[in-house]
């Protein structure tokens, strides 16, 4: 199964990791490293409007940082 994550996108259900809210998240030290990180690497995929959150997804073997201008917890209703 699928998930839209706006913006045209849809990521595979089973390689989600986990779904973040970016004004929580982001006031933590070690994940604004973290996404610090990845910007770095090539592994964060931007979204067109204003991130509200981030979708981390793992697949074969290679790491993804899907921003995403829909609200985490809209996500996660989608998913159920």
């Amino acid at each position: 199964m699928y998930l839209s994550i706006g913006n045209d996108m849809a990521v595979r259900d089973r390689s989600i990791i986990g779904i973040f809210d970016l004004d929580n998240t982001s006031t933590s030290k070690r994940t604004r490293e973290f996404l610090d990180r990845a910007e770095k690497e090539g592994e964060v995929v931007p979204c067109d409007d204003l991130p509200k959150s981030f979708v981390l997804t793992s697949e074969y073997g290679f790491s993804r940082v899907r921003l995403t201008s829909l609200n985490s917890g809209t996500l996660e209703k989608r998913l159920k």
